[in-house]
Parts: C-alpha cells; sequence; structure tokens
C-alpha cells in the first residue's frame, strides 16, 4: 500500500501483538489520568509514559534473566531487548492522531480526548476480532474475544466521562 497509513493490529510475535494491545490500554489510561490543558500536552504524557514503559520492561527482562541465569547477559542479547517490544509505544500513533486532529478542529480537548479514546476501543474491539479469527476460534468465542477487548475501551471511555 505505497503511500497510504496501514495499521497493524497484529504483529510477527505473540510478544509484539501483546505489546501492542497493553499499549492502547496503558496510553487509553493516560489519557484518562490526564490533566493537561493542551492535546500536545497529552500525546507527551502518553508517549512519556509509554516509553518508561517500555524501558521498565526491557530492563525487568534484561535483570530476570541474569538472575534466573546466574551470568551476565551478552551484548546480543541486551541488543535483543532494547531492539524490541516498541509496539507498547508505537500502537498508540493512531488514537493520538485522532487526539491532535480532532483538537485542530476546534474541538474541546475533553471531546477530543474521548475522540481518541473511540478510536482505542475500535482498534482493541479490531484485535479482538482478529485475535478470535487467528485463534481459530467459534463465531460466538470470536464475539467474545472482540467484546472482551471492547470492554477495556469502553471502561476508560466510562472513567473519562465520570471523571471529568
Amino acid at each position: 500500500m505505497p503511500g497510504s497509513i496501514r495499521v497493524r493490529l497484529t504483529h510477527e510475535t505473540e510478544e509484539a501483538t501483546a505489546a501492542g494491545i497493553y499499549g492502547l490500554i496503558v496510553g487509553g489510561a493516560v489519557v484518562v489520568a490526564s490533566h493537561a490543558k493542551t492535546a500536545v500536552a497529552v500525546v507527551v504524557g502518553v508517549l512519556v509514559t509509554l516509553t518508561v514503559y517500555w524501558a521498565a520492561e526491557r530492563y525487568a527482562r534484561i535483570v530476570a534473566e541474569r538472575i534466573h541465569s546466574g551470568r551476565r547477559p551478552t551484548w546480543h542479547t541486551v541488543r535483543h531487548h532494547l531492539t524490541h517490544g516498541w509496539e507498547l509505544v508505537t500502537a498508540t500513533a493512531l488514537p493520538l492522531l485522532v487526539l491532535l486532529l480532532i483538537r485542530l478542529t476546534g474541538v474541546r480537548l475533553i471531546n477530543a480526548e474521548i475522540a481518541s479514546l473511540v478510536c482505542t476501543t475500535l482498534l482493541l474491539s479490531v484485535a479482538g476480532w482478529r485475535m478470535g479469527a487467528g485463534g481459530r476460534l467459534t463465531r460466538a468465542e470470536q464475539i467474545v474475544s472482540t467484546l472482551v477487548a471492547g470492554a477495556f475501551g469502553m471502561a476508560l471511555i466510562g472513567l473519562k466521562t465520570f471523571l471529568h
């Protein structure tokens, strides 16, 4: 798809797909908890928070590997950990773009944040549907998978409207 934006809901590995889903949920939670005055500040808050989460998760993996193996990790292992898991951060690109674009049209920040959370909910729902299909679930199980994934986003939208 030259010249177009492609949203990836599933990735090459199980870990990468899980990191993307987790990134959407944590990114949405930061939007919910944000009291920033501008859309740019919300976006920076989400990206910084997710980068800290990514770094902490990578650090924990390296330390845990050393604890369990009883030896210092090789440079190859450290490099591997530092070049993987970025889906935790990058999965939020579309919801954050929605937030910025909606805000640029003059819509109030709270409404732009809710639009971003709706985008997150849709992405989670589609990921739930795709996981159900990839997991060879029955149609009913696939629907449940979609509803459970979407419920995380709906909970975030509910929390945002309740708190603000």
